[in-house]
């Protein structure tokens, strides 16, 4: 490590943000307003107040930064969905709680999952890979709520649970393209629609 990349490594911003912190936010503002492929490893640098070698420090390379932007909020919703579907309360609850929270986190990090569903295909094949593997668990483990359900006949199950599971991300991976922070239904008002409206179409 360089004596350029020893220093950043340690400097905060005037808010106290570390120097990992400064970069995916610059990078996510600029992914955000033009583009991935039409914005430079300078620029985020030089948005984010670092050097090029504190990128490369923390991040190699942009596409780094690509999946990092989209990886926090999955881990997000991963440890959030862990807890709904561990916890104590009848299966219907849980659900529900977990398809409300996927959208009210998606709303609240729109940017970041906007920039990624229009740029993943910049990824390279191994992180490419990853992301999707992650995914998968997320999905898989969403599906096992309304197995569980329709296994106890809480859930009708003339529906296979993995076209529920599509028919609700679907909904959810098409926020990007039409919700307004400044409309007229706020993300919780969104979330308890969206969440509703797969309840109804699991009744037995």
């Amino acid at each position: 490590m360089t004596a350029t990349t020893t220093a950043a490594a340690g400097t905060t911003d005037k808010c106290g943000r570390p120097v990992p912190q400064r970069l995916l936010a610059a990078a996510t503002r600029l992914f955000a307003e033009q583009g991935y492929d039409r914005t430079s490893v300078q620029e985020i640098v030089r948005a984010a107040g670092v050097t090029k070698g504190a990128l490369y420090h923390y991040f190699g390379s942009k596409d780094d930064l690509l999946h990092e932007v989209y990886g926090r909020v999955l881990r997000l919703q991963q440890e959030r969905l862990d807890a709904f579907a561990g916890a104590d309360a009848p299966v219907e609850r849980r659900l529900r709680d977990a398809a409300a929270d996927v959208v009210v986190t998606t709303i609240e990090n729109l940017d970041d999952t906007k920039i990624f569903f229009r740029s993943m295909h910049h990824l390279g094949p191994e992180k490419l890979k990853q992301v999707r593997a992650e995914r998968r668990r997320y999905h898989e483990r969403f599906r096992a709520l309304v197995e569980e359900g329709q296994r106890s006949g809480v859930f009708g199950s003339a529906t296979p649970a993995d076209l529920v599971v599509d028919y609700h991300f679907g909904s959810v991976h098409h926020l990007a393209s039409w919700y307004r922070p400044d409309g007229p239904l706020s993300a919780r008002q969104v979330a308890d629609h969206l969440a509703d409206l797969l309840m109804r179409a699991l009744r037995p």
